[in-house]
């Protein structure tokens, strides 16, 4: 099932996105003689629990969809650097929390038709604040605590766009006990 590149060739390459145009072989020995790939590095994001049961979330403005929206922090993982360094450092810069203990729950592909990467997701537990944030120069980012029913209800009424970090708490609700199947 497995598709044979022909050609590979990187049409654009910027930091946070390469785009790659592929010729391939079918299995059915037909041609795909263009097929886009676009690159990004893998992604990380926690469902982070306070040591009294509250959930670290954060706002933040999405440009993508011309909208302010409630997120699980996270971010990307930077070269040379395990999804594992990666969440603590993302969890520290964006919300000053530290956490006692950090498990991953789960790894998804957003998209594995067209991109490349994963989204690693953590569910951490005993978060305490000890530091103030530590934003990138072009991150504004606003840390809101909520409670586990608040979440809920913000999954009941669609106001968490981000279908990655959605996953994520329903992964994170699942390994919690809160879903039985």
């Amino acid at each position: 099932m497995k598709w044979k590149v022909l050609e590979s060739v990187h049409l654009f390459k910027e930091p946070w996105l390469h785009i790659r145009k592929e010729k391939c072989a079918l299995p059915n020995g037909k041609i795909m003689p263009a097929y886009y790939i676009l690159e990004y590095p893998a992604w990380v994001n926690a469902f982070a629990l306070t040591k009294d049961h509250k959930v670290v979330m954060v706002k933040q403005y999405r440009h993508g969809i011309g909208e302010v929206g409630i997120e699980l922090p996270g971010g990307v993982v930077d070269a040379g650097e395990t999804p594992e360094a990666a969440i603590e450092r993302e969890l520290m810069e964006e919300t000053g929390f530290h956490f006692d203990s950090i498990e991953r729950i789960g790894k998804l592909a957003a998209n594995p038709a067209t991109a490349n990467n994963y989204t690693y997701l953590y569910l951490a537990k005993g978060g305490e604040k000890i530091a103030g944030q530590q934003l990138d120069e072009t991150e504004d980012v606003e840390v809101v605590i909520y409670e586990i029913d608040e979440v809920k209800a913000l999954l009941k009424e669609n106001k968490i766009a981000q279908a990655l970090h959605t996953s994520c708490i329903f992964y994170a609700f699942e390994q919690l006990g809160m879903i039985k199947y």
